[in-house]
């Protein structure tokens, strides 16, 4: 493969090598015609002279011997603990005796997925899916986020205080859904878990989906007891919207919302010290609107959850 900056194709390289060889320019005045310094204008001639015209295709820069290479034996140890007990670099590298960025150069140079590609049970790789169109499947969680007392919580009072603070603040529970194709999000929260609670919250999160233009036609969720009831069942039989379950224990089979809760936590409940809970609520529907509107998501192509929703409004606001 031609280099992006590379004066001369190998095209360019057999003309430049034939007017000196066969037609004997002079080196100065082809390496002029063809814009390269002399020193190139020679080696091209030279390697014409000796290999003809395959000796103008690129060859490769690694070198015949690496004497500095991690030994054999060590590279196998290497890829056994990372196999075996999963671990990153740094952890093998204390094992090991070895420095954290050799073992990342291993792992790289046998193509071993990242740890985040696997799934934590067998170490297989996680196979990664999207669904074909808005609506096709939603991933419905509930997060348990701890209140801030009020006058804040330990990253204002620092810890010691903030342990005194903590007793009786209770708990919010974020109730989530999470399109998959488009990752448009609906989120609330709520004062807890139970079944009416989440029967409701999802009646108001499909009544945002369908005007919003997407026909929900089946939703994923774990294994809590608010989705295994007759309430949550029936209403979602009545909506016409299929049910399915995540395998138990495998919260990474309901990935899309677990992401969005991790996401949440690092940009907004965890994002600033907030002295009261009241202001870290009062912050959550600005958020919640700039990551569908304007947060740009990778696995999107940097593009917002709502470029994949048409009917969505607001995306300028």
């Amino acid at each position: 493969m031609v280099h992006a900056n590379a004066p001369l194709t190998p095209t360019g390289r057999l003309r430049l090598a034939r007017v000196v060889v066969e037609d004997g320019w002079p080196l100065r005045r082809a390496a002029e015609r063809f814009q390269v310094s002399v020193t190139t204008a020679k080696r091209w001639a030279d390697r014409y002279r000796e290999t003809g015209e395959q000796g103008m295709q690129d060859r490769s820069s690694r070198p015949r011997t690496s004497p500095a290479r991690t030994p054999t034996r060590t590279e196998r140890r290497i890829i056994k603990v990372r196999v075996l007990r999963r671990w990153g670099p740094a952890r093998i590298g204390y094992l090991l005796g070895l420095n954290p960025a050799t073992v990342h150069r291993v792992l790289t140079r046998y193509r071993l997925a990242r740890l985040t590609h696997l799934d934590r049970a067998t170490g297989r790789v996680v196979r990664r899916y999207e669904r074909d169109r808005p609506g096709e499947l939603v991933h419905v969680d509930i997060k348990k986020l701890g209140n801030i007392p009020d006058g804040g919580g330990h990253k204002i009072l620092g810890r010691q205080q903030g342990r005194k603070t903590r007793s009786g603040a209770g708990y919010s529970y974020l109730h989530n859904a999470v399109d998959d194709h488009s990752r448009l999000a609906y989120s609330e929260i709520l004062p807890d878990e139970t079944q009416h609670t989440a029967v409701a919250f999802w009646q108001r999160a499909h009544t945002f989906f369908t005007h919003a233009g997407i026909t929900v036609e089946a939703v994923l969720t774990d294994n809590g007891s608010c989705y295994k009831s007759l309430l949550w069942r029936d209403t979602l039989a009545a909506q016409q919207i299929s049910h399915k379950r995540t395998r138990p224990y495998r919260p990474q089979t309901n990935g899309k919302v677990e992401r969005f809760n991790r996401t949440l936590l690092d940009e907004w409940a965890y994002a600033q010290p907030y002295q009261t809970e009241t202001d870290r609520r009062a912050a959550y529907p600005a958020w919640l609107h700039t990551y569908n509107h304007h947060r740009r998501h990778t696995a999107l192509g940097g593009q917002p959850p709502a470029t994949r929703v048409p009917n969505l409004t607001g995306q300028n606001t």
